[in-house]
């Protein structure tokens, strides 16, 4: 439950526009829900300010569907992540106002407003290359559903460091940056000796065979010499988003 959605029953319930067995009905499953397979967090929002979100990969469409519904009467923003567009088909026919994004691979709903929260600025989500642009889009999806204020900077890698160079008053008005990038990783790096503000680092599986599935890029960022500049798991936008949510949010 999000603090706006109790706020919003307590009000009622203080001005008389509902009733207290109405209140009680809405909290019954306050606390928690226990589903077959799943026990859900609904205190998660109001605990972290991120609410429970739907990890998809390894589910069935018909589990992600009565996870989803159940939150949904909740209130809030939903997210689900890591649903391919098969899985998506099934689970948007039964959940229509479920919105899909593809190349992010997330369904979504019940996106906040930005003027609902106060942040200090904007995130940039900044990525090295075309490659790595699906999870660029799943951190600012996750961003903008959370009513995050988001600028993207994409295909800017140092093997052209001019395209970086000529974005520079949009990233050093940042107030957090995303930096995602494959292959050897670089891209953390020079960004975060460009700019006083806090910089994520993303590595990602893409690259060739001694990339190692992205090890190679989560090597060289957390070898980096400039300073603050912190590193999230590979290929993870949805936990760079959190982190740029916390550090944004005032």
């Amino acid at each position: 439950m999000e603090l706006h959605t109790l706020t919003t029953v307590l009000t009622d319930l203080q001005n008389g526009r509902s009733s207290l067995e109405e209140c009680l009905k809405k909290f019954q499953n306050f606390h928690s829900e226990t589903l077959p397979g799943a026990c859900l967090d609904h205190q998660r929002s109001l605990r972290t300010g991120i609410p429970e979100v739907i990890y998809g990969a390894s589910k069935s469409p018909q589990q992600i569907i009565s996870i989803a519904s159940a939150l949904l009467k909740q209130g809030g923003p939903l997210l689900a992540t890591r649903i391919d567009s098969l899985k998506a088909a099934l689970i948007t026919d039964a959940l229509p106002q479920l919105i899909y994004h593809e190349e992010a691979q997330m369904l979504v709903c019940n996106a906040v407003p930005e003027s609902q929260h106060n942040y200090r600025g904007y995130t940039l989500v900044i990525c090295a290359g075309t490659s790595d642009i699906p999870v660029a889009e799943e951190a600012g999806i996750t961003l903008s559903t959370l009513g995050h204020p988001v600028q993207k900077l994409y295909d800017a890698g140092v093997a052209g460091l001019h395209r970086l160079l000529n974005k520079q008053s949009l990233i050093t008005e940042a107030a957090v940056i995303i930096v995602i990038a494959g292959m050897e990783g670089a891209l953390p790096s020079v960004v975060s000796g460009l700019v006083s503000c806090p910089v994520i680092g993303v590595p990602t599986s893409v690259g060739y065979g001694t990339s190692f599935g992205g090890i190679a890029a989560l090597l060289g960022m957390l070898n980096s010499c400039a300073p603050g500049l912190a590193v999230v798991n590979i290929d993870n936008g949805f936990g760079a988003a959190c982190m740029a949510e916390a550090i944004n949010k005032v």
